[in-house]
């Protein structure tokens, strides 16, 4: 039948989207996979050191010294097997209940790293939503945070996806481990692990060539885009990536928002952290694309969606939809669909923010602040018109080390 000869079109295009992953560079080189294990072993070496070295200042038995452990985890695009050629390696370290964030973690082990000399660009930011220690080491940037759990001694085998890990600590440890057992949560529940990353290495990079992967404007980041593939992959479990891929647009071409999205039931704890609930949370409520994490605490991970973000991401949901469509009717090839969105063809009325330094230090720190606010220009555009004007932040950083801008159009 006609339809099956469509559905056999699709299951045959594998090979295919394969190859175009491979010919858009989305794939590391084998020596830059063995350098980053080279670099995680060496991080690895300096926080059992750093923890070895506390215990003992602190007047530690020697066994106790001996028993000292930190544990490094990974999380983000290297934990789930989607990063890229010069991708970040976002990395936990887990440490003892009596090494904290805020003297041991930020300036013994802040100095500690300072003095290496193949670690650049160190740029502590205790005060984030989710503290972190952001360098580059032997050229591979690292993104570190710190989780002090309520143990003496930290087992090489720990397990942080047990909920057990969560007593006794704070909010900001929470948010520290949350990532990991996130990236965990989604491994465990998605059918197939090889054809969810092969999808989702196609998503991520269809999104950020129209213009919709960053989560601080406002659009969507990496976990939101692997939550949104895995949930997919669940309606889909026998689907190859190709299917996957327009079966992706259709589901959220059609989906109702701010109908959650989500891999699991939401599960309400004794520890007391707060999880995402509209009913209770009068905040929730206004969430206009809520993206669900699979594990406790569950929260929104897309709560920086404003009106505007979400109308942009639709469109090009639709835009996606339709060039599969075509794709299947052998209208179209795959590589329509990853055609870049020409901003500028597309609005002619826009306000440009240039963003200037002295050098590329400077313009690191200054663009990395202006963009953090950008979210909130765009909400007080939206409330200071009722929601008649319509932005979508786009950052451009090609003029150089010492310039960048972004533009906010207005429909």
């Amino acid at each position: 039948s006609e339809k099956m000869i469509l559905l056999l079109r699709l299951f045959c295009l594998l090979p295919y989207n394969c190859q175009f992953l491979v010919e858009a560079g989305l794939y590391e080189s084998a020596d830059e996979s063995a350098r980053r294990e080279e670099v995680l072993g060496e991080l690895d070496k300096i926080v059992k050191d750093w923890v070895k070295q506390l215990t003992s200042q602190r007047g530690y038995t020697d066994q106790m010294v001996e028993e000292a452990n930190a544990v490094l985890f990974t999380f983000g695009s290297y934990r789930l097997g989607v990063h890229g050629p010069g991708a970040d390696i976002d990395t936990l370290c887990v440490g003892p209940s009596y090494v904290n964030r805020e003297e041991d973690f930020f300036i013994v082990l802040h100095d500690i790293l300072a003095q290496n000399e193949e670690v650049t660009q160190l740029q502590p930011v205790p005060d984030a939503h989710v503290p972190v220690m952001k360098f580059k080491f032997h050229g591979i940037s690292i993104d570190l945070l710190y989780a002090s759990v309520s143990l003496l001694v930290v087992p090489s085998d720990l397990d942080i996806s047990q909920e057990a890990v969560l007593y006794d600590i704070d909010e900001a440890t929470v948010r520290s481990l949350t990532g990991c057992r996130v990236a965990d949560q989604i491994l465990r529940l998605v059918p197939n692990i090889e054809s969810f990353r092969t999808t989702l290495r196609c998503l991520k990079h269809w999104a950020r060539r129209r213009g919709v992967y960053s989560n601080v404007t406002g659009f969507l980041g990496g976990v939101n885009w692997a939550l949104l593939v895995a949930r997919v992959c669940q309606l889909y479990p026998n689907a190859v990536p190709s299917m996957l891929v327009s079966r992706f647009f259709r589901v959220f071409t059609q989906w109702r928002w701010p109908t959650p999205v989500m891999l699991c039931a939401i599960e309400e704890e004794e520890l007391g952290f707060p999880v995402w609930d509209p009913r209770k949370n009068p905040r929730d409520r206004t969430h206009h694309m809520p993206i669900i994490t699979p594990a406790y605490p569950c929260m929104n991970s897309s709560y920086n969606v404003s009106t505007s973000t979400l109308r942009v991401m639709i469109e090009q949901f639709q835009f996606g939809n339709k060039i599969c469509q075509e794709i299947e009717m052998n209208k179209a090839s795959w590589s329509a669909l990853f055609e870049p969105f020409n901003f500028f063809e597309a609005y002619k009325n826009y306000l440009q923010v240039d963003i200037i330094a002295e050098d590329d230090e400077d313009l690191r720190l200054w663009k990395g602040w202006v963009e953090s606010r950008l979210r909130q220009l765009t909400l007080k555009f939206e409330l200071g018109t009722c929601g008649v004007t319509i932005c979508m932040p786009i950052s451009n950083s090609k003029h150089g080390v010492l310039f960048s801008n972004v533009f906010l159009l207005f429909m």
